[in-house]
């Protein structure tokens, strides 16, 4: 009680000290992310995020979708960002090396799981601590987003760029969630429940596309782009 009540007054207890001290460091790291990712980020050009899952293995369908939609935007003039990761990020990046386009990943530092993939270009390869700093470069730097099948952290990326674009805190990109035998469940819940009780507008699931078509997808991103130049997000 005694520490609470010197906190409350401002005053730091000693047992409190080293991790003040290490909270206030850590927003020099957090401003280190940040200049790295827009420093590198800044120059590659239009890209497409693609969004997935790291445990899809390479005879995976959509591992091979994945790898086909990336050479197909690379064919469009679009780079490819991914997480680095395996699975659908390793499809991606893999699509984009093969096909001698831009081949971006931006990594996170995590005890379980592998570093940077082969197929990432080492002048476009980031490796972050923080995920809110990842996050935010994978949609400051991107013109669309596309989302294969994943889990919570698909899911994250998905929900926070629909905040972001149904906020205005970003300006509006082609969102495509690409396979709908994986998205039909959570799409009829949009669709139904969320709309139903009034938690979201009616017009909010247009604010994506559901396809299996790579054609279809890179088609909804390209001609989007035929109105507009594309530039670097967020309006801040």
């Amino acid at each position: 009680m005694e520490d609470l009540e010197n906190l409350k007054r401002g005053n730091i207890p000693d047992n409190y000290r080293a991790g003040y001290d290490r909270d206030i460091w850590s927003i020099f790291k957090i401003m280190g992310e940040f200049v790295e990712g827009y420093d590198t980020l800044f120059k590659i050009g239009p890209c497409v995020s693609i969004f997935g899952s790291a445990r899809t293995k390479p005879e995976d369908k959509y591992y091979g979708l994945a790898t086909d939609f990336a050479r197909a935007l690379i064919k469009k003039g679009f780079g490819v960002i991914t997480g680095a990761g395996p699975g659908i990020m390793e499809a991606g990046n893999k699509g984009a090396s093969e096909e001698n386009g831009k081949s971006v990943g931006l990594g996170i530092s995590l005890p379980h799981e592998q570093g940077i993939n082969q197929y990432v270009d080492p002048h476009y390869a980031i490796n972050f601590n923080y995920f809110f700093v990842r996050k935010v470069m994978f949609i400051k730097y991107a013109q669309a987003l596309v989302v294969f099948p994943g889990g919570f952290g698909t899911l994250d990326e998905l929900f926070e760029s629909l905040t972001l674009v149904q906020t205005n805190k970003i300006s509006k990109i082609p969102i495509v969630l690409f396979g709908t035998e994986y998205w039909k469940g959570l799409t009829d819940w949009i669709n139904s429940t969320m709309i139903e009780w009034g938690t979201i507008s009616e017009n909010d699931p247009e604010l994506f596309t559901v396809t299996d078509s790579i054609e279809e997808g890179v088609e909804v991103i390209s001609s989007f782009y035929e109105k507009q130049e594309p530039l670097p997000n967020f309006y801040f």
